[in-house]
């Protein structure tokens, strides 16, 4: 089972760990990207994100290829795109395999290949009133 989505609203991150339960798994590892109030030393307050609109089909094509490893049962990952407040989640990733450390390094090469590959630019708006681009082409 994989499910990938590009969404504009809230990621909830039981759904995901819902949507990779599998008899056989032995292990469920999740991971949340969350929002934080500081990126190298300078205080932030709000993200941006802006997706291309092929970031959905790299997404799916991102967890279709964690999701062939044998060892991996089910992948669930999301991005959300729009205006995020602090504390807010950005990525979702669940992975379920038999046992622990395969889902570990899935999960984590899930989050990898998802931030290296998907056409999402973040913009960085910080306390002093100054803004950065990330990720941007």
């Amino acid at each position: 089972m994989t499910r990938a989505e590009v969404l504009d609203e809230p990621l909830d991150l039981a759904a995901h760990e819902a949507a990779v339960a599998d008899p056989r798994a032995g292990a469920v590892v999740s991971f949340q990207g969350v929002v934080r109030d500081h990126d190298h030393g300078r205080g932030v307050t709000l993200l941006e994100y802006e997706g291309h609109p092929t970031a959905a089909a790299i997404l799916r094509e991102v967890a279709e290829e964690i999701a062939a490893d044998p060892d991996v049962y089910a992948v669930a990952v999301s991005h959300r795109v729009g205006t995020l407040q602090i504390g807010d989640v950005a990525l979702v990733a669940s992975v379920s395999t038999a046992h622990r450390a395969a889902a570990f390094a899935a999960c984590a090469r899930l989050v990898d290949e998802a931030k290296a590959r998907l056409p999402i630019w973040k913009r960085q708006v910080f306390l002093d009133g100054t803004e950065e681009w990330v990720n941007c082409p």
